[in-house]
């Protein structure tokens, strides 16, 4: 820890639980394009573990969540704050807000929806990518800063390039100091790195920064396990917005798929 940096928590996991809905980031959780904030990918993760927790159904599931960055996401202690903002019987909208310094820095929304056995229907058009044993290791930290992307093993897959990429990821570092998070939340806490595996333009002074505004997360099948897979193409427009398109994978296959807008600054 530097002294730039806020008071961090220490431990091998992203978030000590502080109890109440509280939480402190480790260094663990650190972003890659400032030092004293978090990165967007622990804190969806950790968001979408409460959105799970919050008033549960066993009949349900979430397909959807929809994340807003409202601002930097600033390192140290923070609360999330859940609601119910649309009840039903077979649909529900729940939301998430991240809550730092005195504002919220991450709203998220996701919609549960009621499960049903639709297997004698099941048709995906997602291809499949070469799995993590068919890839070899990537040093992501040699490309991007932080303390986040330190955290994870990395594979990738050939045919890797500026804009377009397959990469694996996972960590061994638990969620929360209580270990007690699920498949979804813990690859969830996975996706947002989708926008620095196949940086159009390499990061840093000199050349373009490109955060993205928010991330979008559909899931047509509950993923499982603790690798995750992306799939990645980045596109740049000509009047200073971008996008990052992935195609999400476990290793029983693809998904769902995840989308960043992104903002391109002259850095």
């Amino acid at each position: 820890m530097t002294a730039d940096l806020p008071e961090l928590a220490e431990g091998n996991f992203y978030y000590q639980d502080l109890g109440g809905a509280r939480f402190r980031s480790t260094i663990h959780a650190q972003g890659a394009w400032n030092a004293h904030e978090q990165h967007m990918a622990p804190a969806s993760g950790l968001m979408a573990d409460v959105l799970e927790r919050h008033q549960p159904r066993d009949d349900m599931r979430m397909a959807r969540i929809s994340y807003e960055i409202l601002g930097l996401i600033p390192g140290g202690e923070f609360r999330i704050d859940t609601t119910t903002l649309r009840p039903g019987k077979t649909i529900e909208l729940v939301q998430a807000e991240l809550v730092a310094g005195g504002r919220t820095a991450i709203r998220a929304t996701g919609w549960r929806m009621l499960t049903s056995d639709t297997a004698g229907v099941v048709a995906v058009e997602d291809a499949a990518i070469p799995g993590p044993d068919e890839c070899k290791p990537y040093d992501g930290a040699a490309v991007w800063p932080g303390g986040y992307i330190r955290s994870l093993e990395m594979r990738v897959a050939e045919g890797h390039r500026p804009g377009a990429g397959k990469v694996w990821l996972r960590t061994d570092h638990p969620l929360t100091s209580a270990a007690d998070s699920g498949d979804l939340a813990r690859l969830t806490g996975l996706v947002d790195t989708a926008n620095g595996i196949a940086a159009r333009v390499p990061p840093g002074k000199g050349s373009y920064a490109f955060p993205n505004l928010d991330l979008q997360i559909h899931m047509y099948r509950r993923p499982q396990g603790e690798w995750l897979g992306l799939d990645n193409a980045v596109s740049f427009g000509s009047d200073g917005i971008g996008l990052t398109s992935t195609v999400l994978h476990d290793l029983q296959g693809p998904f769902g798929r995840a989308e960043q807008i992104l903002t391109l600054r002259k850095s």
